[in-house]
């Protein structure tokens, strides 16, 4: 090919990718990379093709600028920890939507599972459950206290041993999406037949209002970010089973990654899970409205940011590449 039909064939998308560069546009960093793969790709050839050329020039000047984007400074880098969570994860995540989705059906079909099979057969309850802890519960019950499991730990404990305990779950169901994504399926049908028969339980001791606006404090947030992980395992075997333009092992590394980076994202919000465990859900007696503040709060912080936070960024950020 001819330098000029080379320059002009890509001359659109290395202006557009130095305005980005030159302009300071926040944009995706994975999507940088792959900018900057391409660009250098272009080097390469130019170099080869076309030794000692402007255009070689040019693609060299391109490709310094972004290495120099690309790889931040440390006093940049101490702001990654806020810009990793208020814009590059946000956006990143707006591409995996369908992944979460897939998930949240998912979990809410086998919830309905699971209280089906506890309203059906009255041991499939004790058989999820266990009999030591609906004895328990209804020993709890007897004594006009239900919630009583709340009261029993010390509220650090609590608070420690729940949280680490959530985020042992979420490493299970990011992991085990290494099975094609069948063991992150497992992980989320399994803990939605557990939730679903566990309701059940309460409605047919005619506690459900009661069960449920002490249990979705802390549970809004806790199932939400479950799902949200198991997300990330779907991610990571999506890699694996439709691997595109990469190679199997290519398309997997990425998927690890970008999997990797959804399930950093749920630790904060699986430590106020935990806080408001072990510190308020023990506290049956506030009143309904408080309860209702807090659930609802919770459940708009989760989709705030998982789900309009993230499309918003999309959005701006496509109308500030279509201005280039």
């Amino acid at each position: 090919m001819r330098e000029a039909a080379f320059a002009k064939q890509n001359k659109d998308k290395w202006l557009k990718f130095e305005s980005v560069l030159r302009n300071n546009i926040q944009i995706n960093p994975d999507e940088l990379s792959a900018l900057y793969v391409e660009v250098t790709d272009h080097l390469s050839y130019a170099q080869t093709f076309y030794p000692n050329s402007n255009t070689a020039q040019y693609l060299n000047n391109l490709s310094v600028l972004a290495h120099q984007k690309i790889y931040k400074t440390k006093r940049e880098s101490r702001k990654r920890f806020i810009t990793f969570y208020t814009k590059e994860f946000p956006l990143f995540f707006a591409q995996h939507h369908k992944q979460l989705l897939i998930a949240f059906i998912t979990f809410a079909l086998f919830a309905v599972v699971g209280a089906y099979s506890a309203a059906t057969d009255s041991d499939f309850v004790r058989l999820i459950l266990g009999n030591g802890y609906v004895n328990m519960t209804l020993e709890n019950i007897e004594n006009g206290d239900p919630m009583a499991v709340y009261k029993k730990m010390e509220s650090t404990d609590m608070f420690l041993g729940i949280t680490i305990n959530n985020i042992r779950v979420a490493l299970f169901a990011f992991s085990l999406g290494v099975f094609l994504s069948l063991g992150t399926l497992f992980i989320v049908m399994r803990n939605a037949v557990m939730l679903g028969s566990f309701q059940y339980f309460f409605y047919d001791q005619g506690l459900l209002w009661e069960s449920a606006r002490t249990i979705w404090i802390h549970g809004t947030i806790e199932i939400s970010v479950i799902i949200i992980a198991s997300c990330a395992g779907l991610v990571m075997g999506n890699g694996i089973l439709f691997p595109g333009t990469y190679t199997r092992l290519q398309s997997f590394a990425k998927g690890a990654k970008d999997g990797l980076k959804i399930l950093i994202s749920t630790i904060p919000f699986f430590i106020i899970a935990g806080f408001l465990e072990g510190f308020v859900t023990r506290h049956t007696e506030m009143p309904d409205w408080l309860a209702i503040l807090i659930i609802g709060g919770s459940l708009s912080l989760i989709i705030f940011y998982y789900v309009i936070y993230p499309i918003k960024l999309k959005r701006k950020h496509e109308e500030r590449l279509r201005e280039l």
